[in-house]
């Protein structure tokens, strides 16, 4: 057997290693991101959430009268 065989193997190998590597964190980031954008709406919509950005836009509104 060649050199240029076993060589060629192992790039094969590598380049192998290297797909299914990529396919695992291309998976993983996809399944990051919908577990993300849960996470998001379920905290948007929660309703202290709201309550507190309401207080915070009244903060705002006294504050910019202020200025006036």
């Amino acid at each position: 057997m060649d050199l240029v065989h076993i060589i060629d193997g192992l790039i094969g190998i590598i380049v192998l290693g290297g797909g299914w590597f990529i396919g695992t964190q291309s998976r993983e980031v996809k399944r990051i991101d919908i577990l993300l954008n849960k996470t998001r709406e379920d905290y948007a919509k929660r309703d202290d959430v709201t309550v507190a950005i309401n207080r915070l836009e009244e903060k705002i509104d006294r504050i910019l009268e202020r200025i006036k």
